[in-house]
């Protein structure tokens, strides 16, 4: 596995009050920008981005309510909506020019509505672990239990990344977390990932997927939670559509194999036009 870029630029962009901070890599090519899911942030792209910016300017974003960025957005305005506009403004603030969104799973359906929102400044769309099938109440409160079982303060990063399962993954959720007098916390409060997840709740998003015009790919674990009966039906509504599988890989594929998820990414962007 390649090491992290050493260096970044921490750039920040305010939209409506709300302050949105990014990782900029760097780099001549052509951008992209990377979108985390549900209670991350955007330095967990580190290890997938490594290198990348020698093809590629890549930048990294913290999301409304996660890690650096506003942590309670005006009125908790965590609506998709909301996600979506905070993308378009960075993409415009910081001269993204037909740009490629990269999204896991949260991220990946923030990614794919501003793809078919916006597709003059969407060049290709990446969605990894992210389906157009939508959630119901049961999903909110599932994930909504999840959080509130983290055992918070951890006392160290260790003891969070064995709670978070171990493994790569586990310790990529560990290293989200920021450190204060008492221990290792979450750079989130938990309600407003709650309302973040409620932005889901509708039966789909299968009109979304069917507007992007922009090339697609779908990036997947191989024990990940898009189902296959899902998979197929997004080939199905995008005739063209790219599906890769990686092996050995959960839901949070640029945790358990950042190299070969960033030698996918690189296959299908160079490949853009």
């Amino acid at each position: 596995m390649s090491e992290p870029d050493p260096v970044w630029t921490e750039r920040t962009v305010v939209r409506d009050g709300v302050r949105l901070v990014a990782r900029d890599h760097g780099g001549d090519g052509r951008p992209v920008l990377f979108l985390h899911g549900l209670a991350g942030y955007g330095g967990e792209w580190d290890a997938t981005v490594a290198g990348m910016h020698g093809r590629h300017r890549v930048v990294t974003l913290d999301q409304r309510g996660h890690g650096a960025s506003e942590r309670r957005p005006p009125g908790g305005d965590m609506s998709r909506p909301a996600y979506m506009a905070d993308v378009i403004e960075v993409i415009t603030a910081l001269r993204l020019d037909d740009v490629a969104l990269v999204g896991q799973s949260l991220g990946g359906n923030t990614a794919m509505l501003v793809a078919a929102a916006r597709p003059d400044l969407v060049r290709a769309l990446v969605m990894v672990e992210a389906g157009a099938r939508g959630m119901d109440a049961r999903d909110v409160d599932r994930i909504g239990a999840w959080l509130g079982s983290w055992p918070v303060p951890f006392g160290s990063l260790d003891e969070a990344a064995r709670f978070f399962g171990g493994g790569p993954a586990g310790a990529g959720w560990a290293a989200g977390l920021e450190p204060r007098g008492d221990g290792w916390w979450p750079r989130f409060d938990a309600e407003m990932m709650v309302r973040s997840v409620a932005g889901l709740v509708r039966p789909s998003f299968w009109n979304e997927w069917r507007q992007v015009a922009c090339p697609a790919l779908v990036v997947l674990g191989e024990s990940g939670i898009i189902s296959l009966a899902e998979q197929r039906e997004m080939a199905s509504a995008r005739p063209g559509t790219a599906m890769v599988t990686v092996p050995g890989a959960g839901h949070d594929v640029h945790l358990d194999a950042p190299g070969a998820l960033r030698a996918v990414l690189t296959g299908f962007l160079e490949r853009r036009p």
